[in-house]
């Protein structure tokens, strides 16, 4: 369940830094991240609960709302 959802999220994300032309090493910068956690986030290989502020994060990165990466 939560695999599927966090697979999700990943996809989301590289949508949106795809349309944004921003290559994972740059977000990863911008987030305040690693780029190998961005990498697992991304791949939704994340292990355990992905917190919610990492994911404000990398939202505020983007420029766009948390909501457009978390939604169902």
């Amino acid at each position: 369940m939560f695999a599927m959802r966090y697979k999700k999220i990943g996809a989301r994300i590289v949508y949106f830094r795809m349309l944004q032309g921003i290559s994972q090493e740059d977000l990863a910068d911008k987030a305040g991240i690693s780029q190998s956690y961005l990498s697992k986030i991304e791949h939704g290989a994340y292990p355990k609960n992905l917190p919610l502020t990492t994911l404000l994060l990398i939202a505020v990165a983007l420029n766009i709302d948390v909501c457009e990466i978390i939604k169902e």
